[in-house]
């Protein structure tokens, strides 16, 4: 279990001027843009323009703060009213962005096409994962693991384990990245993003990935 705060992330800014990203995580870890299988960032976007192509990436983008936005890909318009729905389009489609009402925070999950595979869930008041038992077969597709992320007020997760541990306490933006035979249970009077992230095995392709709400 890695404990990924906050207070700990580097902002970058966009070359456009029009925002700054935080990444959450990525894999493999440290991976650059031509480099990563998948990866987990927060933007804050403070102006209307065009989203930067990204060939070979499947995106899926929730708006975590402010009112929202309109998306137009490909020549369709999409609009993201509110918080908290995840929204899945590709990375290499032309995209524009319009904030309906001010500045937003996107939650942005960015899978390499072929490499990895996602869903993603907006979890309130409790939420529980129970772990395989060692004797389950391994699931299909690759290397499993769950990324939670607070989007909304305090959070506490529970992890489970040979020895008890006290739980675990989670402020906004704080993230949580387990492997998949770690169960836990999240207890939120807010928000919380709970990602489901498959690497392919080397040399194998992943299957498809998919947006919901919980």
């Amino acid at each position: 279990m890695r404990v990924l705060r906050a207070a700990g992330r580097t902002a970058s800014a966009w070359s456009n001027g029009g925002g700054v990203t935080r990444e959450v995580a990525a894999a493999p870890s440290g991976a650059g843009w031509d480099a990563f299988d998948w990866r987990v960032s927060l933007a804050e976007v403070g102006r209307d323009g065009p989203y930067s192509a990204l060939p070979g990436v499947d995106r899926v983008l929730t708006v975590a703060d402010g009112a929202g936005l309109e998306l137009t890909v490909d020549g369709t318009r999409h609009e993201l009213h509110g918080r908290y729905h995840p929204f899945a389009f590709p990375g290499d489609a032309e995209t524009g962005c319009r904030l309906l009402d001010g500045p937003v925070v996107n939650f942005n999950v960015m899978l390499r096409r072929g490499r990895s595979a996602a869903t993603v869930e907006m979890a309130r008041g409790d939420y529980a994962y129970t772990a395989p038992p060692p004797t389950a077969p391994t699931a299909p597709g690759g290397q499993r693991s769950r990324l939670v992320v607070a989007l909304s007020g305090p959070a506490t997760l529970d992890a489970e384990g040979p020895a008890p541990a006290s739980p675990l306490p989670l402020e906004r933006y704080d993230a949580v990245l387990l492997p998949d035979a770690a169960g836990f249970a999240l207890r939120t009077d807010g928000v919380v993003a709970v990602v489901t992230l498959t690497r392919a095995p080397s040399g194998g392709p992943c299957p498809g990935r998919r947006a919901g709400e919980r």
